[in-house]
């Protein structure tokens, strides 16, 4: 051994390490750890509510919430209270049938007491089950959020008798079933404050996202009436839903930024075995189709049988009818799909007593059994619609018409931009500093603004796993053009080639050549304006990237100090009152205030925003498309009043603003 080379010695010591583990490792009946009760959920919570992030933290109130529009789902519940309380905790309240307090032979316990302490355990499961359709069929909200809280307790208003059952430590019962005295009506009222041991990010419940998340599921729910009521501030604050008109009213709320084409709602709607759907349709003048499906209130954000089934249906009817009503020429294409959806804002909801999921999310709805049933109400009641209102219909077509010129102009374009490329868009564009690194896991596109910087971070960059790719200016405002105007645009063709997944419709996550995709602007007005630019591009043809936790904003420092040689960097204007501090400087000591990217070089470049053992970046997250949707129409659409809202309502929040 004493001539065995280094590289022979590691494999040696390596191939030894092995044998020892593998002696050592015994595999046995004792090896196996079995989970009791919701000690599983404690210990695994991602695998029952996805992340431990804020996101999770608001999934504990979307479950308790579930329960009780499952309550209205069955005909019982009418209203429905979320509130915020002091504590950091929450309560629920519906004014429902009520959780039975009597015992479940199976377990041994009160039910009240089995669905907040057994997985799997509830009224949604087997023949004679209480519920027909229900959002959570997995039966695991109620003892999830139990395991998941510092501590939970439930009243029961039941037969005249009002009930109540408490539990601390992660659903351990501390006050089992009582009676605690006589009840008018009935309904459940649960209230937990969720465990900082397991939501370490944050425990702070943000109000705006409960009350655009109450809003929706009033929309999905004629009739039913939902509110919210925040006491942590000191000024409360309550909003209440209600919307008779159900979907129909929401596809007007989606539509409120955007122009209607028409005031009128096109609304189908039919049930079959078992199973109910409904439609609503309403165009508006803008370019980007709004389309939102659910399945038992549950956004199918993946789509599924319900929404192929529309698109193939509204397609075939709109070219039936203008077909037979000589609103089109023989020689003119067929609309497609994409034709028939520019512009359009429509809610589809169906509602089945036995979902199937699939898809990465589990939000793609895989019934086929949906498919006929879709397919028969959106072919009669819309063309019913069409047939009575043949003016709007003309509007319809003539709009749907345009977006079939525009596409075969788009694709004529597409087609120019292929020829020129020679190689159907596989060049890489020449301004494109690209990483040697060909794994996208680890790769990283830096979307930069202007040249100059591009210049500093195609210089400071790690040329292994990070890209630049500099920005000739502001792109094209995506939100108010047409397809052909997008592939005409020079800098959003550089951006669709370089990172190579294509574009909506066609857009495929898995071709994305980089994990990674940061934007890095200057931090001022006109910075500002490019990352919306650019954020809504992405939002609007290439969301998955958003939804997959793939784009990130750079976050540059605002001041660099220096002091005995050494540079110190601020963030923000409390850091910069924290490092003056710090290093006991004296009022007036000079410092520098960036104005943009390119007042850094190289080495301030990477030091400070691209070193990722040292940078800050923002992931850009998608909580609710509707909302996003609705917020890119204010800010980037065509009309000017709801941007003069959302600017005063918001100005309020300004803290540093470069004019």
């Amino acid at each position: 051994m004493a001539n065995e080379t280094q590289l022979e010695k590691e494999k040696r010591e390596l191939a030894e390490e092995k044998a020892r583990e593998k002696v050592s490792s015994d595999y046995n009946a004792s090896s196996i750890q079995v989970l009791e009760g919701l000690e599983a959920v404690r210990k695994r919570p991602g695998m029952y509510i996805g992340t431990t992030s804020v996101a999770g933290l608001h999934h504990l109130v979307w479950e308790i919430v579930d329960n009780s529009v499952d309550e209205a789902l069955a005909g019982h519940a009418t209203h429905i209270q979320v509130t915020l309380l002091p504590d950091g905790s929450v309560k629920v309240e519906d004014n429902g049938r009520g959780i039975p307090v009597d015992v479940v032979a199976k377990s041994g316990k009160p039910a009240l007491e089995t669905v907040y302490t057994v997985l799997h355990a509830g009224g949604k499961f087997g023949e004679g089950g209480g519920y027909k359709v229900s959002g959570g069929l997995h039966g695991v909200g109620g003892s999830v959020v139990n395991a998941l809280s510092e501590w939970m307790n439930a009243e029961v208003r039941r037969g005249g008798k009002k009930y109540r059952i408490e539990f601390a430590q992660g659903g351990k019962v501390t006050l089992p079933v009582t009676e605690i005295g006589p009840a008018e009506g009935s309904g459940t009222t649960v209230m937990f404050k969720a465990d900082p041991t397991i939501f370490t990010e944050s425990t702070t419940y943000q109000y705006e996202t409960i009350r655009d998340r109450l809003r929706q599921m009033a929309y999905l729910n004629a009739g039913l009436s939902l509110s919210i009521e925040d006491l942590r501030g000191e000024t409360p604050v309550k909003e209440a839903f209600c919307y008779e008109g159900g979907i129909k009213e929401f596809v007007q709320y989606i539509n409120k930024n955007k122009d209607p084409l028409f005031p009128e709602v096109i609304y189908a709607y039919g049930s079959e075995n078992g199973i109910f759907a409904e439609v609503s349709i309403q165009y508006n003048e803008g370019f980007i189709p709004s389309i939102y499906s659910y399945c038992n209130n549950i956004n199918t954000h993946e789509g599924g049988a319900h929404e192929d089934s529309f698109r193939g249906a509204i397609t075939r009817v709109m070219n039936k009818y203008a077909t037979e009503q000589k609103l089109v020429k023989d020689k003119d294409e067929a609309f497609t799909q994409d034709d028939v959806r520019e512009g359009m804002a429509a809610i589809i909801s169906v509602k089945h007593p036995n979902p199937q999921y699939e898809g990465q999310t589990k939000t793609k709805l895989g019934n086929s059994e949906v498919r006929p049933i879709v397919n028969a109400i959106v072919g009669e009641g819309v063309m019913r619609f069409l047939l009575e209102n043949p003016k709007i219909a003309k509007q319809i077509v003539e709009k749907i018409q345009l977006a079939a010129d525009a596409r075969v102009a788009s694709r004529l374009a597409k087609e120019n931009v292929r020829r020129k490329s020679a190689l159907e868009f596989s060049t890489l564009p020449g301004k494109l500093a690209d990483c040697s690194s060909k794994d996208p896991a680890v790769s990283e596109l830096y979307i930069v603004e202007g040249n100059s910087a591009g210049g500093s971070a195609k210089n400071g960059r790690d040329r292994e796993t990070q890209a630049i790719l500099p920005l000739r200016g502001k792109i094209l405002n995506v939100q108010k053009a047409q397809m052909k105007k997008i592939f005409a645009n020079t800098e959003i063709g550089n951006m669709i080639t370089a990172i190579g997944a294509g574009m909506s419709p066609e857009f495929d996550i898995a071709k994305s050549r980089y994990h990674k995709i940061v934007i890095m602007t200057d931090a001022d007005v006109d910075g500002s304006h490019i990352r919306v630019l650019l954020l809504t591009f992405f939002f609007r043809y290439m969301r998955p990237l958003i939804e997959a936790g793939y784009v990130y904003i750079a976050q540059p420092p605002l001041y660099k100090v220096e002091y005995h040689q050494k540079s110190y960097y601020a963030y923000n204007d409390g850091q910069l009152t924290q490092i003056k501090k710090q290093l006991n400087l004296p009022e007036g000591y000079p410092f520098q205030r960036y104005k943009g990217l390119g007042e850094m070089d190289a080495d301030q470049l990477w030091e400070t925003t691209m070193d990722p053992n040292a940078r800050k970046m923002l992931r850009v997250t998608l909580q609710d498309a509707i909302e996003a949707d609705a917020v890119f129409d204010a800010l980037m659409g065509e009309n000017v009043e709801p941007r003069r809202e959302f600017i005063e309502k918001n100005a309020v929040f300004v803290k540093n603003l470069d004019i």
